[in-house]
């Protein structure tokens, strides 16, 4: 009999295990604690003496990241550094950084910085003993095995790279970002180091931030489906146990800190619990998935040239609204999440039933809450408000249906009722109408 395993969506409004069926992928060791990039030569060794650092560029005054760079000359290791990295990840970039690369031979890679210095990194790691255009691997399980292993080091807390299988490139001839998937992306070793976002500057924080906070809800309200025990297994399985849990935790410590940090980025506490949070969120949709947000903002972000995490931030109360028809028990656990985040307990609807009016009221104070948190962080409220004219939604709205393995991870019973929900996330959010906000 063929194993599969399944998951039913209902199950995410219980705090219990209700399957005991999960997927994990994680890199093979990671490093989570404030100092752990102390490590960094430690681990760099462990894997090679031929280390190519890719670092966003105002990281090489960080006295962590110059003490470690320091060390691997120190230890005759042949380092060859990098800070030649582009927002969005555009061709040119790739291209530029891929040849540096193969000159160098190198043996082990490591990304220190935010979400495109990790996802840079997974590119080289791919194309460096490849002959065929990066073009060719977008999509899902198409790169064809590990090459360069990666250690991954985030400065901000938010995309989560440092976990998952997962690096988003722009393409200058296309009208919306494209992705590279493959369990064989998820990073060797990760070294989380909170000390690393201290100096993060707001505006990237909140960016980051609200990133990761879509990721955990979006995961959450994955469509739930069954899935076959053979290989290749898809990339995105939807959620399940184990993301499920880590999804509600990390929405509870985002919640309950982002205005925080954004406001005071010297809160050290608070900075510590978004990094914790950001990795969860990347442990959660590394196999649930995301789903509207993210499809969506593909085209609006190359469109606006706006970041990736305002864009998604942006849209996440218009993607709550649209999913609470088919994903009302996911929602629960994530308003619940958010209840313990904002006020440190939990006021759940008697037996989580989430079909009754106050398990809607949780939904809707949760959504309502987000919008505050967007308001709070400087998070526009419209796709208007970011350059989108009335004449870009029709092309916007095809485009971001062409993300086909966003959108069929989206919540519904039908692929017509997911692509509904595309319009009236675009629309809504066009105009900032809603039912709830």
């Amino acid at each position: 009999m063929e194993a599969r395993v399944t998951h039913d969506a209902a199950t995410a409004a219980t705090p219990g295990l209700a399957t005991s069926r999960a997927i994990l992928r994680m890199p093979r060791e990671m490093l989570h604690a404030v100092g752990a990039s102390e490590s960094l030569p430690g681990v760099v060794e462990s894997l090679g003496r031929r280390p190519f650092v890719l670092v966003d560029e105002a990281m090489l005054d960080n006295p962590d990241i110059a003490k470690a760079l320091d060390t691997f000359r120190v230890n005759g290791l042949a380092t060859l550094v990098s800070t030649d990295i582009e927002p969005e990840l555009p061709r040119g970039c790739i291209d530029r950084v891929v040849s540096q690369a193969r000159d160098h031979e190198p043996d082990v890679l490591i990304g220190i910085g935010g979400g495109s210095t990790i996802d840079l990194a997974k590119i080289v790691s791919v194309l460096i003993g490849e002959e065929r255009d990066l073009s060719e691997f977008y999509g899902e399980n198409i790169v064809p095995r590990s090459h360069v292993p990666i250690v991954a080091v985030p400065t901000t807390a938010g995309t989560g790279s440092e976990v998952t299988p997962v690096a988003v490139v722009s393409e200058p001839d296309r009208e919306l970002k494209v992705g590279v998937s493959s369990p064989y992306l998820v990073p060797e070793i990760a070294v989380v180091d909170p000390r690393l976002t201290y100096t993060c500057p707001a505006t990237l924080t909140a960016h980051s931030g609200i990133d990761a906070l879509c990721h955990a809800v979006e995961s959450m309200t994955s469509r739930a489906r069954e899935v076959p025990f053979e290989y290749p297994l898809p990339v995105f399985v939807g959620p399940d146990d184990l993301s499920t849990l880590n999804a509600a935790a990390a929405v509870e410590l985002i919640v309950g800190n982002l205005g925080r940090v954004v406001e005071d980025g010297s809160d050290e506490i608070a900075r510590q619990a978004m990094s914790v949070g950001s990795t969860l969120a990347g442990m959660a949709f590394a196999t649930a998935g995301t789903h509207l947000g993210h499809a969506i903002q593909y085209p609006v972000g190359a469109l606006t040239k706006t970041p990736h995490g305002l864009g998604v931030g942006l849209l996440l109360p218009y993607v709550m609204e649209a999913c609470l028809p088919v994903a009302r028990p996911a929602l629960h656990r994530a308003a619940m999440a958010m209840r313990s985040g904002v006020d440190g307990d939990v006021r759940a609807s008697q037996d989580g039933d989430t079909a009754t009016a106050q398990g809607d009221q949780d939904i809707r104070w949760a959504v309502q809450s987000v919008v505050d948190l967007r308001r709070r962080i400087g998070i526009p409220h419209t796709l208007a408000d970011i350059g989108v004219g009335g004449s870009d939604l029709a092309r916007l709205v095809e485009l971001a249906l062409s993300v086909r393995r966003l959108v069929d991870n989206a919540p519904g019973e039908s692929r017509d009722e997911r692509e509904e929900m595309v319009e009236q996330v675009v629309l809504r959010a066009f105009a900032g109408e809603s039912e709830i906000f």
